[in-house]
């Protein structure tokens, strides 16, 4: 059982130390990158979206339209940025659209 810590925690600096203790910032972050997509992307791509995910530093994105997966091809890095700055740091260096 943990020692019991005195001095007061917010809730926030409490979650931290718990991912940080269990070592889930990993699982957190390919939880988040696909919600980051779901927002960020909008309706229109997420209709043609299949599946994300996120495998170390590479982000793969299913979808179920070519002229789409096209279309977005071209502007893969600004996606990148994009997912990156959603989420507050680097993550994804690359994008794989399938």
């Amino acid at each position: 059982m943990a020692k019991r810590q005195n001095d007061i925690n917010s809730i926030s600096d409490a979650l931290k130390d718990f991912v940080e203790t269990n070592k889930l910032q990993k699982g957190l972050d390919k939880v988040n990158v696909e919600d980051a997509w779901k927002r960020l992307m909008g309706n229109g791509v997420n209709n043609y979206t299949t599946a994300v995910k996120l495998d170390r530093d590479t982000l793969y994105v299913q979808l179920s339209s070519s002229v789409l997966r096209e279309e977005l091809s071209y502007g893969t890095s600004k996606i990148i940025a994009m997912l990156n700055e959603d989420m507050g740091k680097e993550i994804i260096k690359k994008l794989v659209l399938r």
